[in-house]
């Protein structure tokens, strides 16, 4: 399992490696915006703690590095970007 935390809500949730970032989300009750739905508008945005930008209605949840020293599940934090015009 792997654990996420979406910032700014402070949102912590369980997910699987391959989950969508958009069902994760969704299941952690964080909305995420979304409009074209295929990764071109940008409205998905999501920036992970490693500075790595995603689009979240393409992408998710990977769970190919090792957990942090001392922890024995993977972590990831997320930063959700809302802009007002979505």
């Amino acid at each position: 399992m792997i654990k996420v935390t979406f910032l700014p809500d402070q949102v912590c949730v369980t997910a699987e490696a391959g989950e969508s970032w958009l069902s994760v989300a969704a299941r952690a009750g964080v909305e995420i915006p979304t409009g074209c739905r295929m990764g071109s508008c940008g409205a998905c945005m999501v920036e992970l703690e490693n500075g790595e930008e995603i689009r979240a209605c393409i992408s998710t949840v990977a769970g190919d590095r090792p957990p942090a020293a001392g922890e024995t599940d993977l972590h990831i934090t997320a930063y959700v970007f809302r802009d007002p015009t979505w």
